[in-house]
Order: C-alpha cells, then structure tokens, then sequence
C-alpha cells in the first residue's frame, strides 16, 4: 500500500520509510526537504494522492512552548483535511511517553495538545507514545549541565533505541487503527542519574552528576513515574549497552 511519512527524512522517519519499503510498500518520504510541508501544506495533497496510510513523525524545531504548539496545530490543520480528501483511513502519529503528566514543560503540553486534535479529527488513529531516545541523552546531559557538574533529578527512567521506536511505529501503521495510545519504552528501567552517570563514567566525561530532586527533568520538577509506561507497554529488544558503553559501577 501507499504510506507517505511526514517527517521522513528525519531520525525515525527515516528508519520508518526504510522498514515499510523494504517489506514492498510504496512509501513517500515528506519533508520540506522533499516539498512536502505539513505546516504550510505545500505539496501535501500531491503527496498524499492514493495514499492509505499517513505516519506523522514529524517534530517541532523549537522546544519553545508557543513554537511547538504552533508548529502541531498549524500541521493538523493541514493534515486532516489533505487525508480526508485523499481517502486515508490511518493516521499515526508520535507522542511521548507521559506527555500529559508534565503539564510543567511547554513541549509536552504541545504534544497533548496534538493528540487532542488527532483524537477529534474524522480520521481513525493509533497515537505511539515513546520514551527518550539514546540518542538524546546527550542533550539531557546538558540541560542538567552547570561547568563540571551535572544535576538531575533520580525519576524513573526507561529510554530506548530510535531503530526500536521506527520499528514499532512501522509495525502500528501495518495494524488495523487503534483509536487510541500504544506506548512503547526500552527493556531496562533505572533512574535518570544513575543512567547519565553510568553514561559519562564510562566515556571518561569529567562532568560529575549530582543528584537533585529539584533539578527534576530538562529543568522541571516532574511525578517519579512521568517518564515511564504506567500500564502496558511495549518493550524494545536493544539495551543501552548495546549501543554505548556504559559503567554500573558506585557513584
């Protein structure tokens, strides 16, 4: 079948159009790199033209509140519309694990809001909230990040690989909408600290983490379990490990 992904030459996106092309279906890769704008609805209704599917991994280039929420409003009201009329019967989109307990951090209220607006749009929907990536660790690193110190709060912890995130993603698109939440998250879960630290110990980073209830999470007090599946979930296949060495040992 025809799947366009909005956001397809990005990090999932892009994993997302390679897994759906290689089991033979004709995917479109949208992006403002390939013409196609969600946001201005440039090129939206050529590319969706025949399409069955619409994958929306699409992501806002500002973590600024007002900016992110613009950038997902702005999108669906140029998404849902451009699939009605193209006859599309799944839309799925990418959200965040716990996005609607940190009502404190501007970002995730954009992405609740996001979800609200895919919920009330006629078209059925399956939304796939995802934990941190591996990938990002480094700029969570950062935020916490004062000269040689690093404070972060000790919340629970469940990130995941990007390849884990595309194949699920990947795999809810081929399924039957679900007219609601699939989460997914990685197979271990620790503590935000312990997992820097173990992280910058063992690339030699000589930024000391420090734990602190206060610093909470990319500067926001958040719930313990904000970053975690409350109920069923999913659970990627590739550990940290795998991918970056890490230290278990002491503090």
């Amino acid at each position: 079948m025809k799947i366009v992904v909005i956001g397809g030459s990005g990090l999932i996106g892009s994993k997302v159009v390679e897994l759906l092309a290689a089991q033979g279906h004709q995917v479109v890769a949208a992006s403002p790199k390939t013409g196609v704008n969600a946001v201005t609805g440039e090129g939206l209704a050529e590319a969706l033209d025949g399409a069955e599917v619409v994958v929306d991994v699409s992501n806002s280039p500002s973590f600024d509140p007002d900016a992110a929420r613009e950038f997902f409003e702005n999108s669906a009201r140029n998404l849902f519309p451009a699939e009605a009329a193209a006859g599309v019967g799944h839309h799925v989109a990418l959200s965040v694990v716990g996005a609607d307990r940190m009502p404190n951090i501007g970002y995730m209220g954009a992405k609740v809001a996001q979800e609200r607006l895919i919920a009330a749009s006629p078209i059925p929907y399956s939304i796939v909230r995802a934990t941190q990536f591996f990938e990002f660790l480094d700029a969570i690193a950062a935020t916490g990040t004062d000269g040689d110190t690093v404070r972060l709060g000790p919340v629970l912890f469940q990130p995941m690989a990007a390849d884990d995130v595309a194949a699920t993603v990947a795999d809810v698109a081929l399924g039957a909408p679900v007219g609601g939440i699939v989460e997914v998250a990685g197979p271990e879960r620790s503590r935000l600290d312990e997992v820097i630290r173990s992280v910058l110990r063992a690339e030699q980073d000589p930024r000391k983490v420090v734990t602190d209830p206060a610093a909470g999470y990319f500067g926001a007090v958040v719930p313990d379990d904000a970053l975690v599946p409350l109920g069923e979930a999913r659970t990627g296949r590739i550990r940290l490990s795998d991918v970056r060495p890490v230290d278990g040992g002491g503090r």
